[in-house]
């Protein structure tokens, strides 16, 4: 009887967990999506995607995964997941470790990254920034490349000024006062401040060196095994990108859905966020990058020792996917 119990308790904790796990649409393709950051309405591109079904009439049912990108280029390249939004630096510096990710579409054209200080610092080009006090989100990732080459680009060193890391605190430490400065994405912080009553000067990276940004983020064997997948995930979504430039507005409401309390934001402000990001996108140049701006990016990374040796670049990216 005892036995018995036992068996039946299994069997219907079992069931219980089949039922309520999530099931796959059927006939769709299940994609996990990370894109590296918190729900925000720069991600329009894939929330019109996703709602007007870009995505399924191609086959694919997405879900966005708001985890860090660091982590998504590792299971990328164990094959864990099949795309992921990644910045080109981190493609690199992935490949350099032996990960075979490839990076098949960008979706910004211009470096996001750039640091901002209220007007009164008088800080007008990257070597006014020596001695300053920068807060920045942390020694990694796309923030902290671009924060690098700003300071070669003014012929300073990570040395000559004092790196804070706040997390993603920058508003909040400029206001406070607590920072001289801030590493910031430009379509996101510098308009929040200046909405808040801080004018603020922004020295962006792409005003000073053409670095590859983020795009979407595949692996070798996924090309290899599967490449009408990665044709398809890419056309999909360039299609959100495309809709969203075309028509913010619409974008804007539809990223209500997705993003808590967008609803409730200054509208405003979380517009001109969107229209700051789709400056940056470059739709015209059709997700494609310049065999240039990968070269500057290696050589960005070898000069901060992120890299030992150069690698094979043909290898880190195609256009052979692009609509």
């Amino acid at each position: 009887m005892r036995r018995f119990s036992l068996l039946s308790f299994l069997l219907i904790t079992l069931f219980l967990l089949t039922a309520c796990a999530p099931k796959a649409t059927p006939g769709l393709v299940s994609v996990r999506l990370p894109v590296g950051y918190i729900p925000n309405v720069q991600f329009a591109p894939l929330y019109v995607a996703i709602e007007k079904g870009y995505y399924r009439a191609e086959g694919l049912d997405v879900s966005i995964d708001y985890s860090m990108e660091n982590d998504n280029v590792a299971l990328l390249g164990a094959n864990q997941l099949q795309f992921a939004m990644v910045s080109g630096e981190q493609v690199l510096l992935g490949r350099a470790k032996g990960l075979p990710v490839v990076y098949v579409m960008a979706w910004y054209q211009q470096y996001p990254v750039g640091i901002a200080a209220p007007v009164e610092q008088n800080i007008q080009k990257p070597a006014d920034l020596k001695g300053k006090r920068i807060g920045i989100p942390g020694l990694y990732g796309a923030s902290y490349i671009g924060a690098r080459a700003l300071l070669a680009a003014g012929g300073l060193t990570e040395q000559d000024v004092t790196f804070d890391a706040i997390g993603f605190n920058q508003v909040e430490g400029i206001t406070s006062g607590r920072e001289q400065a801030a590493v910031v994405y430009v379509a996101n912080e510098p308009i929040q401040l200046e909405a808040l009553g801080h004018p603020v000067t922004v020295l962006r990276v792409s005003d000073y060196l053409e670095l590859v940004s983020n795009g979407l983020v595949t692996n070798e064997q996924t090309i290899q095994q599967n490449p009408d997948l990665v044709r398809r995930m890419v056309r999909a979504t360039w299609k959100g990108v495309q809709e969203a430039a075309a028509n913010p507005d619409e974008a804007y409401a539809i990223s209500k859905k997705y993003v808590e309390n967008l609803a409730q934001a200054d509208e405003k402000v979380q517009k001109k966020v969107l229209a700051t990001s789709i400056e940056l996108w470059g739709v015209e140049k059709g997700g494609r990058t310049s065999p240039q701006a990968w070269e500057n990016m290696q050589k960005v990374l070898l000069e901060m020792g992120l890299l030992e040796q150069p690698l094979d670049l043909s290898k880190a990216y195609t256009h052979d996917y692009l609509p």
